[in-house]
């Protein structure tokens, strides 16, 4: 469905239709180049880090904060306020999927990760989070359907490419 310009009632203004989430997921999905893809996938990553409220985007950057000052507990405390504020907004749960990852928490994040797909199926990185867990489980058949979930989404992402290469090669018994 083609994005339009709408306007605004209140402002008489155009609003611009080039970044929405569905017109950059089409942008990169068309995108052959590696580079241009990563730029178009970095400005979905600013409209995925804007929940829409003040609040949660200040306690998010309050949790990459505790994060870098390796402060997990209250990372996690933070997270989970935000998840709680904003049960609809899945970089929350993506970010603490990726922190419960980071701490171990396999199970915990898989969970999260199961979440932000269900509000955000396209997103990207909570998929390379999953293969990620799928590959540390050893379950490689999993994890190559889940490389091939991402590309279908993101088709120029290196690591996609190279590890479904890999595990097909593995799964296929025709190792290099």
């Amino acid at each position: 469905m083609p994005a339009f310009a709408q306007t605004s009632p209140a402002t008489g203004t155009s609003a611009q239709p080039a970044n929405t989430l569905d017109t950059l997921f089409a942008e990169l999905k068309r995108e052959p180049d590696e580079i241009e893809a990563r730029r178009i996938s970095e400005r979905i990553w600013a409209k995925w880090r804007d929940s829409g409220s003040a609040t949660a985007n200040l306690l998010m950057q309050w949790a990459d904060k505790a994060v870098a000052e390796n402060k997990n507990g209250l990372a996690l405390d933070l997270l989970d306020q935000v998840v709680v504020l904003m049960p609809d907004y899945p970089e929350a749960w993506n970010r603490r999927a990726t922190l419960n990852y980071a701490l171990g928490n396999h199970d915990k994040s898989m969970a999260d990760i199961s979440r932000v797909l269900m509000l955000e199926p396209r997103h990207f990185g909570a998929i390379a989070g999953m293969a990620a867990i799928l590959s540390a489980a050893g379950n490689d058949e999993l994890e190559l359907r889940a490389w091939e979930q991402m590309l279908e989404i993101y088709p120029a992402n290196r690591q996609a490419q190279t590890r479904l290469g890999e595990l097909a090669d593995k799964l296929t018994g025709s190792k290099i």
